[in-house]
């Protein structure tokens, strides 16, 4: 799958591709004071439709079933 160009994309573009095909954050940070780490802090974020989550088995915990069984 080639990208493409449209145009210009709106924020509602964005979100409506976000939701379809979700976002995945991976973060890591760690503040450190004179080179000593003090504090670390692990971010894993999914953003993502319902029915996407479902389809990447993500859901299944919390909702057990298909969501529109």
């Amino acid at each position: 799958m080639e990208p493409t160009r449209q145009g210009r994309a709106t924020l509602v573009d964005l979100l409506d591709r976000v939701l379809d095909k979700g976002l995945v954050i991976n973060a890591d940070i760690i503040i450190s004071l004179a080179g000593i780490p003090l504090i670390a802090v692990e971010l894993r974020a999914a953003v993502a439709s319902v029915e996407t989550m479902w389809e990447y088995g993500l859901m299944r915990d919390f909702i057990g079933t298909h969501p529109r069984a």
